[in-house]
């Protein structure tokens, strides 16, 4: 598929904040294509942050005829409350730490530096699991569209756009379903575009805007990026 060019972008659409709840992840994928395919893309390639962030990419990378592969971003926990994102490391880059959660939790160093590395392990194994073995796309100059199923905190994406960046991409961008306002707000301190399909005002989880929520397994990971492996070749 033959891409138009264009020079860089500077535009950061803010997306709507109608209130819209997808099917499933799929059908977020395609609402998701739908807004994507009326930009202008360089060498593109899609990255969909594991797990759930697969599925919704796995359809804008149809639509687009780029190229997809994985993104393993881990959040940190709160002790206690793991579903309370503290921070979020990736395979290499820097450490994302949300400084006032820190303070209120009243955590020291020692223990911030052990769950990184804790999840860090854990962002490994996917990677080898997830990879088997296939060489990753290559970054450097090209358009490079990060795609997560919803974003919530932000701060697991922005642990990812942080170590992406440091790829060389000729552009990055950000790009989900849906999004709570004030954390897509500050992702475009990190992102050359972040584009959401909407930004509900009454944001409280993403799950809360799919019909199926379900967990996003390894094993689905592992097919979804073989199915289409073997679709492009």
């Amino acid at each position: 598929m033959r891409h138009r060019r264009q020079g860089p972008s500077t535009a950061r659409p803010t997306g709507t904040t109608a209130a819209r709840v997808y099917a499933d992840r799929s059908a977020a994928g395609r609402a998701l294509a739908a807004a994507l395919r009326e930009h202008d893309w360089v060498d593109p390639v899609v990255l969909g942050l594991a797990r759930g962030g697969v599925p919704v990419a796995a359809e804008v990378a149809a639509e687009l005829g780029a190229p997809l592969d994985v993104f393993v971003a881990r959040k940190i926990g709160a002790p206690g409350r793991p579903e309370f994102g503290i921070g979020a490391v990736t395979a290499h880059g820097p450490v994302v730490v949300d400084d006032q959660s820190v303070r209120i939790l009243g955590m020291n160093g020692a223990d911030l530096d052990a769950a990184a590395a804790r999840e860090r392990k854990e962002v490994l194994r996917r990677l080898d699991v997830y990879q088997g073995g296939r060489e990753p796309e290559r970054l450097e100059g090209r358009d490079v569209i990060v795609i997560d199923d919803g974003l919530a905190t932000g701060v697991t994406a922005t642990a990812a756009l942080r170590a992406l960046r440091r790829e060389g991409p000729r552009r990055l961008v950000f790009a989900s379903p849906v999004c709570a306002p004030q954390a897509a707000s500050a992702l475009r301190d990190e992102a050359d575009l972040v584009l959401c399909v909407s930004e509900p005002p009454h944001f409280q989880a993403v799950g809360q805007w799919y019909g199926d929520f379900s967990q996003t397994s390894d094993d689905e990971v592992v097919a979804l990026l073989d199915e289409y492996s073997r679709g492009a070749g």
